[in-house]
Order: structure tokens, then C-alpha cells, then sequence
């Protein structure tokens, strides 16, 4: 019973919205002293080249920060503590938050640990989801029924809010009941190593990996690719709402034809971006 008392008191952390300048500040200054703490994103990436991020959440032992990225200008300042090596950031599937932070703010995130990689590593088992890793260290459910809401709409739900705050609630926790195995089964550098490789892949541009994964080998399919990608940025849309990967060598079979205009139209559906493209291509 004592045991259970303690749980249930040491997961009460005091939950704050961060949406000034000056509480931001303030927050700052605290994570300056802190050592480890837990970080998690809520974005949109639906419509969009870039991901909309609307909340970074940072959780300490004893609070939990859901910093409004719609009302804060200066989360430039955030630099300091991303980047401050002497503090470790605990994430549960690091690669996506880092693409997210990087990507919005240019942020890179120094000395981290993904609980999500280190129960890979301690189960020899698949993708572990966040409330699965919970339930199984803390014997917690948790509520995901907010993973798709809108996290563009303000003010924020009373929903929204638990969520987010859930979301980093736990992360220290279990990062410290990770490290017990980890280091009995002398590990955890491996998965400090693994977490670093993590965080690396997603900071940096969105089509680099993109354009890795294809494996094109021909020049001029990957400037039909860079060609999608910069008229993706202009437009601010995902490629894919350009045209899917499945069409891109058959735009270039396409091309390699007399008169590919016609048949590469009912691809694009836009007579200036056809002669844009083409245009492109002649230039190989």
C-alpha cells in the first residue's frame, strides 16, 4: 500500500501553459539546473511541407511545461537548453520529434535517450508504443483519444491538455527503470549510441532521407525529385499532393517520348508546372 501511495503521489507533477515571453523565461532559467528531463511535440504535418508545430512539452520530476508555440516568438531561446549537453532528454521515439524540431525552430537536440529504442533493445520484441511501455513499467493506462484531434485550434482543450501532459508524465520514470536493466546487462552506452543515431536522422533536411530511400541512381531522376521538392516548399504541401512516388519513373519514361506533355499532364493536372518540369528536365 505504501508503495502504491508513492506511485501515485510522485506522478502528480504540477502542469503549466507557457504562452509569454516572460513565463518562458522563467521556465528556462529552471531547466538550467535540471539534469534530465522529458520532451514530446504536438504538430499538424496533414497539408503542409513543413510540420505546423503547436506544443513542445518538457516535463522535470516535479512540473510539466506545454509551451504554446502559436503564442511564443522567442522559442529561439530554447537553444540553450536543446543543445546543453549536460542535460539528458528523454523521448519516446526521438526521430520524429527531432525532425519536428529541427525543421521548425532549426533546434538540434544534444545527450538524449528514447525509451521507445532502449525497449527494442531490453524486449528483443517490435515497435513498442508509448502507452504500451507505460502499462508495462508503471502498470498505467493511458488515454491516446487526442493523437488526431486539432492541435492548431486555441484555446486548448481540457483534453488536449491532459494528453500533452501525459505524454511526458512518465517519461523520466521509466527512463530510470530502463537504465537499471540496461546497465545490469551493461547496454545502456549501446543504447545511448542508438538514441544519438536517432536524433541525428531526424535533424536535418526533410529530403534528404527521402531522396536515400528511393535509391535513385540516374541524374535526372533525382532532379525530377528535387524539382517536386522545391515547388512543394513554394507551395507549402506535402510532395505527395504534387504527385506519388509510384510516378516518378514513370514521368521520366514519359518524358523519354516525343510528345510527353499530354500524358504528363493527366499526371499533373496543371499545364505550367508541365512545361515547368519539362523545362527541367531539358536542362539535364
Amino acid at each position: 500500500m505504501f508503495n502504491k501511495l508513492k506511485n501515485f503521489f510522485s506522478k502528480k507533477l504540477k502542469v503549466s501553459i507557457i504562452d509569454s515571453s516572460h513565463k518562458l523565461e522563467e521556465i528556462l532559467h529552471e531547466l538550467s539546473f535540471e539534469k534530465v528531463i522529458g520532451i514530446d511535440t504536438e504538430f499538424d504535418w496533414r497539408n503542409s511541407y513543413y510540420p505546423n508545430l503547436s506544443l513542445i512539452q518538457i516535463s522535470t520530476r516535479k512540473n510539466i511545461f506545454l509551451l504554446d508555440c502559436l503564442k511564443l516568438d522567442n522559442l529561439n531561446k530554447l537553444k540553450f537548453t536543446f543543445e546543453n549537453k549536460d542535460i539528458l532528454k528523454i523521448f519516446h521515439a526521438s526521430r520524429s520529434d527531432a525532425t519536428v524540431l529541427f525543421c521548425s525552430l532549426g533546434l538540434k537536440v544534444f545527450n538524449s535517450f528514447d525509451i521507445q529504442v532502449a525497449e527494442k533493445f531490453i524486449s528483443k520484441s517490435d515497435h513498442k508504443s508509448y502507452a504500451k511501455i507505460v502499462l508495462k513499467y508503471l502498470d498505467l493506462k493511458i488515454d491516446k483519444s487526442e493523437t488526431n484531434s486539432n492541435w492548431l485550434k486555441r484555446p486548448i482543450t481540457v483534453g488536449q491538455i491532459n494528453y500533452a501532459a501525459n505524454d511526458v508524465r512518465f517519461l523520466i520514470r521509466i527512463y530510470e527503470k530502463q537504465k537499471k536493466i540496461l546497465k545490469k546487462n551493461d547496454s545502456y552506452s549501446i543504447v545511448k549510441d542508438l538514441s544519438k543515431k536517432e536524433v541525428i536522422s531526424g535533424s536535418q533536411e526533410l529530403y534528404i532521407p527521402r531522396l536515400k530511400k528511393l535509391k535513385f541512381k540516374e541524374k535526372m531522376a533525382k532532379d525530377l525529385f528535387m524539382w517536386r521538392e522545391k515547388i512543394a516548399i513554394e507551395r507549402n504541401i506535402p510532395p505527395s499532393f504534387l504527385f506519388k512516388d509510384k510516378y516518378l519513373k514513370k514521368i521520366l519514361s514519359i518524358y523519354k517520348e516525343s510528345s510527353p506533355k499530354k500524358d504528363i499532364y493527366n499526371i499533373l493536372k496543371n499545364k505550367e508546372l508541365v512545361d515547368d518540369l519539362i523545362k527541367t528536365l531539358d536542362k539535364c
